[in-house]
């Protein structure tokens, strides 16, 4: 445990050694499955030496979500750009986006959404937040604009309707919960929904 520690200050990288900690015990346990002090031991350091860089582990946690915001946030605009210059195309992909990365960094994921971290009390977290919603945003926004004005949803609405549907499929389907039984990939699920919600506003011909 002390080389470990001794490596950790030597390179400077004991805040984020922490919060890689952190994200393996929240992905295996839950956000408040764990104490600092586990963290501290799967880090290799000491207790003490994590409030040299954090006040408490919600603190930690809200780290873990942050980063995580920005993992997202880069999935997200590469979503959207490797749809262009279809705006459905785009819209599409960052639905899939979601899905992809609950899959691939499960502790961010659970930091993020799961976790009750105060986005909005945090700067920097709230900064990251606003980034990756963004890019739903602007995509729900372009495709929104095939809508007459005046029947077309706000894009933050049209947005967050999908943004809910993919949630839901990532917590019921996605996530080894009892809702895995369904005889269908929780992408055939996602993408099926999104296609009866864009029939709905007239954005898909019955037979797309």
């Amino acid at each position: 445990m002390a080389t470990m520690a001794k490596r950790g200050y030597h390179h400077g990288n004991l805040a984020q050694a922490l919060v890689d900690a952190a994200l393996d015990l929240i992905r295996d346990k839950g956000p408040t499955g764990f104490t600092l002090s586990e963290a501290a031991k799967n880090a290799g350091v000491t207790p003490a030496a994590v409030y040299r860089h954090f006040e408490g582990r919600d603190e930690l946690i809200a780290e873990c979500a942050r980063q995580g915001y920005e993992i997202f946030g880069d999935l997200m605009e590469h979503a959207y750009e490797s749809g262009q210059p279809s705006a459905l195309s785009s819209f599409e992909a960052t639905g899939r986006a979601y899905l992809a990365f609950a899959r691939k960094y499960p502790g961010h994921y659970v930091a993020m959404f799961e976790s009750g971290v105060a986005v909005a009390r945090n700067p920097d977290l709230h900064r990251a937040a606003a980034r990756a919603r963004g890019v739903l945003e602007r995509a729900a926004e372009a495709l929104s604009k095939r809508i007459p004005e005046g029947k077309r949803p706000p894009p933050q609405m049209f947005s967050a309707h999908v943004w809910a549907m993919s949630h839901g499929v990532v917590e019921l389907f996605a996530r080894n919960s009892p809702g895995t039984q369904v005889p269908f990939p929780p992408e055939d699920l996602l993408e099926s929904g999104i296609g009866i919600y864009l029939r709905g506003l007239g954005l898909l011909a019955p037979d797309e």
